[in-house]
């Protein structure tokens, strides 16, 4: 690590996690502005700025960016690295730890900004391990509550999650030719000579059509609980 007559090293990362928001630069902005203030504060030499934009937060291993920030930090071109908000860095009490843990292991620190801690001392890594598991927590109670209102609608007859994109009498054919021993396969192919596009306007595969199959069942479904509560 640096002497303390030396200014810190430090290396800065944000993440922003939908396409809408790398786009539009909404969020990025404000996590930059807060650690190059602080870099400035602190007199920290900020060697790099790293970016993840419209990635997930839900695995380190998926984040190219912070992954490569990990190794400029093991290779010692920055001492710490830096980041505006705790949930930028990890979600995942397993992955922090493992961050964590490399970071004791390759000699570098973690400052999380928004909560005021500093890894390379004992109570901030004590107090953000406590912070990381509250976001944990926070995720977990924010997808039950999503999975309990889609089981509410469903309950309702109505269709929980995004519409069907396809034409309904496209998806209503590959049902049918399904139903009459046609295989998934041979559909797709049957599809792409005919020059039928996808949703997404690719190519058919048998997976496609999987999921056209499991959406047209889903639809039945909700009619028929939509019938029987009539």
């Amino acid at each position: 690590m640096a002497t303390s007559t030396k200014p810190l090293r430090a290396l800065l990362y944000s993440r922003v996690s939908t396409g809408k928001q790398a786009r539009s630069g909404l969020g990025l902005d404000d996590q930059i502005q807060t650690m190059t203030e602080a870099a400035a504060l602190r007199r920290w030499e900020v060697v790099d700025h790293i970016t993840d934009a419209g990635v997930s937060g839900k695995s380190v291993q998926a984040r190219p960016g912070l992954l490569k920030a990990m190794k400029c930090l093991d290779s010692g071109e920055a001492e710490v690295l830096v980041v505006a908000k705790l949930d930028r860095l990890s979600r995942s009490v397993g992955d922090f730890a493992q961050l964590l843990d490399r970071a004791k292991r390759k000699g570098w620190g973690v400052v999380v900004l928004d909560v005021d801690v500093d890894t390379t001392r004992a109570a901030g890594e004590f107090v953000v391990n406590v912070l990381a598991s509250a976001a944990q927590f926070e995720r977990r109670l924010i997808g039950d509550r999503v999975a309990a209102a889609h089981a509410q609608r469903r309950l309702r007859g109505q269709r929980a999650g995004q519409r069907p994109e396809l034409p309904n009498a496209l998806r209503h054919r590959i049902a049918k030719e399904v139903a009459k021993g046609t295989s998934l396969n041979a559909l797709a192919a049957k599809l792409n000579n005919e020059g039928v596009a996808t949703a997404r306007g690719g190519n058919w595969y048998a997976s496609t059509i999987r999921h056209v199959l499991q959406s047209v069942a889903l639809d039945d479904e909700l009619a028929r609980l939509a019938k029987s509560d009539a």
